[in-house]
């Protein structure tokens, strides 16, 4: 794999870029420091900038040429609210923020493109890069459609990219279809009657109808989902009663957790049986309860004619490194909005060994420098290819 001479020449510059990032974590919507650096630098290279889209969004646009096709390359630039254990030179400086899923490096890669895109000029059309607030569960993507991001930038096709560690960085992943999960959230509230903890039957026990519920919800995803489509259920917070009164049996339990799908129809079947169980183990128990279904973030599907463009761009860069076959992930990514907007592709950069074990979202995480070069030289191929000036011709 050759990195063009114009981005290694930029690496220095990009990985003290992504370092500075690294060391300024900001949580979603308060990106307020990384929007400016990086508007500021996209300003330098020539592109014309739009802020304000989901708050703290900003859009670059590089057009080149007389191509009509626009395309849009997204990157997020968020930070996680947790702490960074690991000590190195660039570690975080805010407390309780830390970088631990890369958009350090996402940012950096794409500000990377489109400063040697912008020198090099070798394409015929419109870029937008979209750099993206709050990925990480605060809704920034579905904000900023909101907002009129595709009203005001129309693109034919829409392109994510995420590291992923365990992936060698000269190594990518490209696959047409479900890549990422839906991630949606579910809450319910078992009130009984509370009482002495010695004297149960003068209450209705809510403690007692969680655990059944709790034991039996895996027979969601065992027993009703098809056993070809993959799916998860899971409980992830239960608050009752009071540590300090183990004498007491409250009045209620509170129950919530996640649900991942990559159908609709799967996604509809865990809304309608977490809260079929749920009614049911109520009514065991003589009891009531309150159930919630919030649908956050839709499956990341990619497109068939997007990855097929994709693919091209890869294999052009990391040949036969390039992997078609990769298993999706129940992670979610709220590109899936922008996928819903025009047709879309998201696909797997090698971030490395996890060190130590530290995947995505763990203290000790950090994004893999060697990473930016074979990053960068793939969105620039990408878009030297699909908007090819010989196109324009």
């Amino acid at each position: 794999m050759r990195v063009p001479d114009g981005i290694t020449n930029d690496l220095p510059f990009l990985t003290e870029f992504r370092r500075d990032l690294h060391a300024h974590p900001e949580l979603g919507f308060e990106e307020v420091r990384t929007s400016d650096l990086v508007a500021k630098l996209l300003e330098e290279a020539g592109l014309k900038i739009h802020r304000g889209l989901g708050k703290t969004g900003v859009v670059g646009t590089l057009q080149i040429g007389n191509g009509t096709r626009s395309i849009g390359l997204r990157a997020d630039m968020d930070a996680l609210a947790m702490p960074e254990l690991a000590e190195r030179p660039y570690k975080s400086k805010e407390a309780g923020k830390m970088h631990a899923c890369g958009h350090d490096g996402h940012t950096a890669m794409l500000l990377g493109a489109a400063r040697h895109l912008a020198r090099t000029r070798n394409f015929s059309g419109t870029v937008h890069f979209i750099f993206q607030p709050a990925e990480e569960g605060r809704g920034g993507a579905k904000r900023m459609v909101e907002d009129g991001l595709f009203r005001l930038f129309p693109c034919d096709a829409v392109y994510g990219l995420h590291n992923m560690p365990g992936l060698a960085p000269d190594e990518m992943a490209v696959v047409a279809g479900p890549q990422l999960a839906s991630s949606d959230s579910w809450r319910l509230t078992f009130r009984g009657v509370g009482t002495h903890g010695a004297k149960p039957h003068l209450g209705r026990d809510p403690v007692t109808a969680a655990g059944t519920f709790l034991a039996s919800l895996q027979s969601i995803v065992g027993r009703v989902v098809d056993p070809l489509q993959p799916a998860v259920v899971s409980a992830c917070s239960v608050r009752a009663g009071d540590p300090k009164a183990l004498n007491v049996i409250p009045d209620t339990v509170e129950i919530g957790g996640t649900a991942r799908a990559y159908t609709p129809h799967v996604r509809d079947q865990l809304e309608e049986e977490i809260g079929r169980l749920a009614r049911g183990t109520a009514e065991m128990y003589g009891i009531k309860v309150d159930y919630a279904f919030e649908r956050r973030i839709p499956p990341v599907v990619n497109d068939a004619g997007a990855s097929e463009r994709a693919l091209s761009a890869a294999r052009a860069v990391f040949g036969e490194k390039t992997r078609t076959q990769f298993p999706p992930s129940t992670a979610g990514d709220d590109f899936a909005f922008f996928g819903l907007e025009a047709p879309g592709c998201y696909v797997w950069l090698g971030n490395g060994p996890a060190v130590d074990g530290a995947l995505h979202h763990n203290t000790a995480y950090d994004f893999n420098d060697d990473a930016i070069g074979p990053g960068t030289t793939f969105w620039t191929t990408l878009v030297e290819q699909e908007l090819s000036a010989s196109a324009g011709l």
